[in-house]
């Protein structure tokens, strides 16, 4: 089995007295892309932004390529990167000057010619000297995907990474994605309401309901599991308050 990268233990985040995240526990192997579903107010931002760092969880531990993350934050992120379609680059800035800032924040080497890169990947380096605030929301969307590429990450979260995108451009990242596992060995968590990207880019799945790990498997396991005829039909189920159980790993 190859190296667990990610490995969340027991871990718990409340608010007051409402707990967002309950218990959650999961791995990342190495080279893996797992994805990690449910509806609206599932905990699937909130588990992100604990593995970012950004807020600290109630109880449990999260470990990145063997290092508490609590102690070794720093150290780790320059390993990682992170990529939502919410979130906005400065749009004062050209495109090529985004990058260029982020570059130079994790010492890329080489920076003019990976900036080339991501760009080309992507599709987008026509727009190398447009302003970023003038961009489309997918245009904006794959210089995000652009932004989190460039320190080559060992370990990358995407979030709805496809989600303002038309199904032209969507395969177009879908396969970008999936190139940049093949090439650079990433490992990646993928959260996503496109079943169609989990069923093309995902090696297991974990679905959230209420806090909780609902199940876990590969896709076709997932869709046997519930008996349905799809992962979207299983999402819908699931996002109607469907079956709770002790979530397990299928063997």
């Amino acid at each position: 089995m190859s190296e667990s990268v990610l490995r969340v233990a027991d871990l718990v985040k409340r608010f007051g007295d409402f707990a967002a995240v309950r218990n959650v526990s999961f791995e990342i192997r190495k080279g893996e892309i797992l994805g990690l579903l449910g509806a609206n107010g599932a905990g699937k931002t909130t588990v992100i932004n604990m593995m970012l760092g950004l807020i600290t969880p109630s109880e449990g531990r999260i470990e990145v390529f063997g290092q508490d993350l609590a102690s070794h934050r720093i150290e780790i992120l320059r390993r990682m990167n992170f990529c939502s379609t919410y979130t906005q680059l400065p749009g004062n800035l050209l495109v090529g000057q985004n990058l260029n800032v982020f570059g130079k924040l994790y010492r890329v080497p080489d920076l003019d010619r990976r900036i080339d890169e991501v760009l080309d990947l992507l599709e987008i380096g026509h727009l190398k000297k447009r302003v970023s605030g003038h961009l489309s929301a997918g245009e904006s969307t794959r210089l995000n995907l652009c932004k989190a590429l460039l320190n080559r990450p060992e370990l990358l979260l995407l979030d709805e990474p496809t989600a303002s995108l038309d199904p032209d451009i969507a395969d177009k990242v879908r396969k970008a994605v999936k190139r940049v596992r093949e090439e650079d060995g990433a490992t990646m968590l993928y959260t996503s309401h496109n079943m169609r990207d989990v069923e093309e880019v995902c090696d297991r799945v974990i679905f959230m309901h209420k806090g909780k790990i609902l199940h876990q498997g590969t896709p076709a396991e997932i869709v046997s599991h519930f008996q349905e005829k799809s992962l979207e039909d299983v999402f819908i189920r699931v996002a109607r308050g469907g079956e709770l159980e002790t979530a397990k790993p299928i063997d």
